[in-house]
């Protein structure tokens, strides 16, 4: 490895380093099985606190690490070469629980929950999508109402939560930020507001355990009940009404390492067809050397290694807890969860009736890749996005 774009200084590099090393001896031998029998290796995810992963952009002084959102692509990427199921419940942790609570709680929310979350004594989930509401985020149905002591009684249900639900047995997650409707204001648009709602909690339990999933199958999703659900009123994040301030900054860094996630299927299929490429012979030479094999390795490699380049000048540029940065993060995902979906076909193109198997991984990454063009935002709402952004900027030319 050098130092380019996607190490920009030594820290990134030894970072990448280590992780591809812990992957390589831990999350690789583990992945298909988890993948076929469609088990959440609870275990495996709490042992990243020990190497200061689970918390890795939160503040040294609660037990996080303290890095840049391109220290945290590159762990994503690295996850998702091997196993990117186990990718999804680690960013569901990392990204959407312990970033969110780093950048957006106050010190006390901070002082008591960062230490947990950071060393994997407690595993995070984030609340947003609804039955009815996915996409359109002000259109959800879930509701908290003060009372008159202060706290708030929250009812409604979540639904496609990553790591709402921790085993076999039920348990839900053991944090969850939860946004929850709490009134309109005098225009009557919809006040949301942010609560942090901890395990054994009266009224807060997993409905259902959402499985046959095509793919991800490695990480658990759940649908969460809050039903008269009372939290104290300390576990309000920020002020009343105030959720989409904050939302939208842990949504465009979600982008990112979902992108990046795209990046580490993109670069594993890419492997995996190149080494069988070299390798199957026939009709007297390897099949490498014909056209229609050299169509899917070479282009699978311009794009990946244009996704590349676009996710890791997005990370470089990002600048965690703060908003505006939407353009690209949106852009960097569109394209990196198409190019990855179109990777992974190629891949089992090239290994025919081989790439149609799980045990040649290129299967399973081609099921993953598919929730990367839904989950985190749609291709749809991205292409919304982006095309109403560049509406704001006269010069067609981006800078």
């Amino acid at each position: 490895m050098r130092m380019d774009i996607a190490n920009p200084s030594e820290e990134h590099l030894m970072l990448r380093e280590m992780v591809r090393q812990w992957v390589q001896e831990e999350v690789e031998p583990q992945a298909l099985e988890h993948d076929k029998k469609e088990i959440f290796n609870l275990d495996l995810l709490k042992s990243m606190g020990e190497m200061g992963l689970l918390g890795l952009t939160a503040p040294e002084e609660y037990g996080g690490a303290g890095l840049d959102a391109t220290s945290s692509t590159i762990v994503h990427e690295e996850l998702a070469f091997s196993d990117a199921g186990f990718a999804l419940a680690y960013l569901a942790h990392s990204a959407l629980f312990v970033n969110n609570l780093a950048y957006n709680g106050n010190e006390e929310q901070k002082a008591r929950i960062l230490p947990k979350v950071c060393s994997g004594e407690w595993i995070g989930a984030m609340a947003m999508s609804e039955p009815d509401a996915g996409t359109d985020v002000l259109g959800l149905s879930t509701t908290a109402v003060q009372q008159e002591d202060g706290s708030w009684k929250i009812n409604g249900r979540k639904m496609w939560i990553t790591n709402g639900v921790l085993d076999e047995s039920g348990t839900p997650a053991d944090i969850v930020w939860v946004y929850a409707k709490t009134g309109t204001d005098e225009k009557g648009r919809t006040r949301m507001s942010t609560f942090l709602v901890e395990a054994g909690t009266e009224g807060y339990y997993v409905g259902q355990k959402i499985e046959d999933k095509t793919g991800m199958r490695a990480s658990n999703t759940a649908e969460l009940v809050f039903e008269n659900c009372i939290v104290p009123a300390e576990n309000l994040v920020g002020s009343e009404g105030e959720s989409l301030i904050h939302m939208m900054s842990n949504l465009e860094f979600e982008r990112l390492v979902l992108a990046a996630m795209a990046l580490g299927i993109g670069k594993r299929c890419l492997y995996e067809m190149n080494k069988y490429a070299s390798e199957r012979e026939a009709f007297g030479k390897m099949i490498r050397d014909f056209g229609q094999i050299q169509r899917h390795i070479g282009q699978s490699y311009a794009k990946y290694r244009s996704m590349r380049a676009y996710i890791y000048d997005t990370a470089n540029n990002m600048q965690l807890g703060k908003a505006g940065q939407r353009l690209d993060s949106d852009g960097v995902k569109l394209y990196a969860a198409n190019a990855a979906k179109e990777i992974a076909d190629s891949a089992i193109q090239v290994l025919g009736g081989y790439g149609y198997v799980g045990e040649y991984n290129v299967e399973r990454l081609w099921r993953d890749a598919k929730l990367l063009e839904i989950g985190g935002g749609t291709n749809e709402s991205h292409e919304k996005n982006i095309t109403k952004d560049l509406a704001k900027n006269q010069d067609p030319i981006i800078d």
